[in-house]
């Protein structure tokens, strides 16, 4: 329905709101400014690792360290990398080349970053699970020698908790 002057409800709502609109268009394109900024840093130095083979290559061609488990564990992490770092790149530079019309903040710009969050998170959680898998025995070695037997053998008097 219209109104007296004869405006529609989003017609209203776009005339009262544009100042917002356009504080939202230069958050997001700051926002991801600085993202692809930081994306193209990333995607830079895990480039040059690897196409820098560590270790040199020997007579035939292949790298000196192709046999070894940590070259293996290296070179699927960089290529981890390089993927991530290429798709955040090239999801903000989406983000910069969109035209930030109403409705685009509404439906397109929320669902661009959907698709990657699911891979991104379980990748973050990656290290936190590696540092926590290290630092597991020391912490049981820890608890055990202060709450336990100790290493003579004589059981402490100190509470648990």
């Amino acid at each position: 329905m219209e109104n007296n002057a004869k405006k529609t409800p989003a017609m209203v709502f776009s005339e009262e709101h544009e100042d917002l609109v356009r504080g939202g268009e230069k958050w997001m394109k700051e926002t991801a400014n600085s993202c692809t900024i930081a994306a193209a840093l990333i995607a830079t130095v895990v480039f040059a690792a690897a196409i820098t083979v560590p270790g040199g290559n020997n007579a035939v061609g292949l790298p000196m360290f192709s046999k070894q488990i940590g070259f293996i564990i290296f070179a699927v992490s960089d290529a981890i990398s390089l993927f991530t770092s290429t798709a955040s790149l090239l999801m903000f530079l989406s983000i910069l080349t969109s035209r930030y019309a109403e409705q685009d903040f509404l439906y397109s710009l929320p669902k661009r970053k959907g698709w990657i969050l699911i891979p991104v998170a379980a990748l973050a959680c990656l290290p936190v699970i590696l540092f926590d898998s290290l630092q597991f025995p020391l912490l049981v070695d820890v608890i055990s020698s202060t709450y336990g037997p100790g290493i003579f053998g004589k059981q402490s008097d100190r509470p648990f908790f």
